[in-house]
């Protein structure tokens, strides 16, 4: 205790030092550089204990004959990641980027310690084994949690708190694929946090950083190998504009499968059946198609560099590698059935994200792409490696909704800067195709399903931060439908209000009282023990969910024209009132606390 009261002390020091000797705007650039660093070596761990893992279960795996392995490694993987949080961190660690974005929209950017470490324990165990998710959303909450927890750490505001989650994602993704301004734009995009004179130069910091920090551990060389044997021609715009659309409609057909699949596993109320019908799913697949073991980064580098006579390895399929119409086939399922082995992995107990799995669909769809097309038409050759590229970029654009990134992204990772202009027809396409049915990223679409969604429409990005329970008034008085017009009389003597709620004996909301409905009669004292309040009481103009999203308050509130609405739980119970006069008060205090411009 006394050692813990004398930290506690040099601490308390520390934080009344700085505040006198250190700005808080140079204090953040500093939290920015550490938050790189960090963010960097825990990539690099976290990668590290992924090939690890990989290597000693596969090294010795047969090439030509079928692996019975793939039945059994990634069903131990998720059953292991799945124990592991179910009985030690005792939280969902689930959808990474999805819990970032809830923090910043609902948690004031506040991020569970445990969050730190936790998503790297399973997910390296999950992917290690073989699930077929990727380590990016995992490592991104990671350095999310690290930015919220060290800027906690030092008593920061809620608004630096969300500069420095941001910080911490972008130092992730740069990190991890040494992609640094793919890391300042993956911040912006996704998770959808403005870009001002103060947060660039923090952004910029964590992620020349952790990219900086990763060059020294692991080499400067671009993450996937790639030479550009053919040059980018014009008369190609067309089939790159058509990949774009082909991959607009797959991430489609991604986004909704998974969060189909998804709510089938939620609705199995046993952590049991949800690990046996994953473990199912995902064994039987992994072993059918092998490319679907872990991210499938080696697939992407064979695809890439032409190398793909190996992907039939050990695969029931592998009879048909020599077929040109085979390897065709064994995409095409693999484009079908990864959706699948991607959620039976999270859905059993696994923990991973969909990052890996936008690039390893976009490289299978470009690469299928182009080869199709040069088996269908003789008279047309589009490079296989270069069209893969795109398609990775189109992938990621269209199911993360970040076309910028995406471009940026595949060219830091594969040193392709001359496929420039391709790659940003495609990912227009692709994702102008997709903006066509699907408003939403699989990231956000589950918010965006509560109106928990932060989005860059400041109006709605307000609505989002403020919380009903803030703006819930409870002196308005409450009388009971038995009750005479004496009693109501009463309740106005006590009252500033012009409005009454009536209910029950349980509570539950049956109606109010406006004192314009009874001023003709409230000075009759003839009348006052004569009507009682179910004769006079009226049904409110509409009544508001205390589970309800604010913007869909404000709806309310236009379609009625009321400037009062009652507020009930779920079982219809009363709680309050909420006026538009206090929503706009408090949409004033949100808006100067959060989105004030800085001198």
């Amino acid at each position: 205790m006394k050692k813990e009261s004398e930290k506690s002390t040099w601490f308390d020091s520390f934080l009344l030092w700085r505040e006198k000797h250190v700005s808080e705007r140079y204090f953040i650039l500093v939290l920015s550089f550490v938050i790189g660093i960090a963010t960097s070596l825990s990539a690099y761990v976290l990668k590290e204990i992924i090939h690890i893992i990989q290597h000693l279960l596969t090294n010795n795996a047969e090439k030509t004959e079928v692996n019975y392995i793939y039945l059994i490694y990634p069903v131990i993987g998720i059953l292991l990641s799945g124990l592991f949080v179910k009985f030690i961190v005792k939280d969902d660690i689930g959808h990474g980027v999805t819990k970032i974005l809830y923090a910043i929209s609902q948690r004031k950017s506040r991020i569970k310690k445990h969050n730190m470490w936790s998503s790297l324990v399973a997910s390296s165990i999950t992917i290690g084994f073989g699930g077929s998710v990727g380590a990016e959303a995992p490592i991104v909450l990671t350095g999310s949690a690290i930015g919220s927890n060290l800027g906690r750490l030092f008593k920061m505001e809620q608004k630096t708190l969300m500069l420095l989650v941001g910080c911490g994602a972008a130092g992730a993704i740069a990190g991890i694929f040494k992609a640094p301004i793919a890391g300042l734009l993956f911040t912006i995009e996704v998770l959808m946090l403005d870009l001002t004179t103060t947060s660039v130069l923090p952004l910029l910091i964590t992620s020349v950083t952790a990219a900086t920090v990763s060059y020294i551990l692991t080499g400067t060389e671009a993450m996937f190998k790639f030479n550009q044997t053919e040059a980018f021609s014009i008369e190609r715009i067309p089939y790159v504009l058509l990949l774009g659309v082909i991959c607009g409609l797959i991430a489609l057909y991604y986004t909704r499968a998974t969060t189909w699949i998804e709510g089938k596993f939620r609705k199995l109320d046993s952590f049991w059946k949800k690990f046996l019908l994953g473990a199912v799913m995902l064994s039987l697949l992994i072993f059918l198609l092998p490319p679907l073991y872990g991210e499938g980064y080696d697939t992407i580098g064979s695809l890439i560099s032409l190398d793909y006579g190996n992907l039939m390895d050990g695969s029931p399929f592998y009879p048909l590698q020599d077929s040109v119409w085979g390897i065709a086939l064994f995409l095409g399922l693999i484009i079908f059935a990864k959706v699948f082995a991607t959620s039976a992995t999270n859905g059993g107990g696994g923990c991973g994200g969909v990052f890996a799995p936008s690039l390893f669909l976009g490289s299978i769809v470009g690469f299928l792409f182009a080869h199709s097309i040069g088996l269908l038409f003789n008279t047309v050759f589009l490079p296989q490696e270069n069209f893969a590229l795109m398609g990775m970029a189109g992938m990621m654009a269209a199911i993360m909704h970040s076309p910028l990134t995406a471009v940026f992204l595949i060219a830091e990772l594969t040193g392709g800067y001359q496929l420039f202009l391709p790659l940003m027809i495609v990912t227009i396409s692709a994702f102008a195709t997709i903006l066509c049915f699907e408003r939403y990223s699989l990231y956000s679409i589950r918010l965006a399903q509560k109106g928990e969604l932060l989005t860059h429409h400041k109006d709605k990005a307000v609505l989002t931060l403020l919380n009903i329970g803030s703006v819930i008034e409870n002196d308005v008085e409450v009388v009971h439908p038995k009750m005479y017009l004496r009693d109501v009389i009463n309740a106005i003597s006590k009252s500033p209000r012009n409005v009454f709620a009536v209910t029950d004996e349980e509570g539950v909301l049956r109606g109010i009282v406006l004192l314009d409905n009874i001023r003709n009669i409230m000075f009759r004292r003839d009348l006052y023990d004569r009507f009682k309040v179910k004769k006079f009481m009226v049904s409110p103009p509409a009544k508001i969910n205390i589970n309800m999203p604010m913007e869909k308050i404000m709806q309310l509130f236009d379609d009625t024209k009321a400037w009062n609405l009652p507020v009930v739980d779920d079982e219809g119970k009363y709680l309050g009132f909420v006026s538009k006069s206090k929503i706009f008060n408090a949409y004033r205090d949100v808006l100067v606390e959060n989105f004030s411009a800085d001198e």
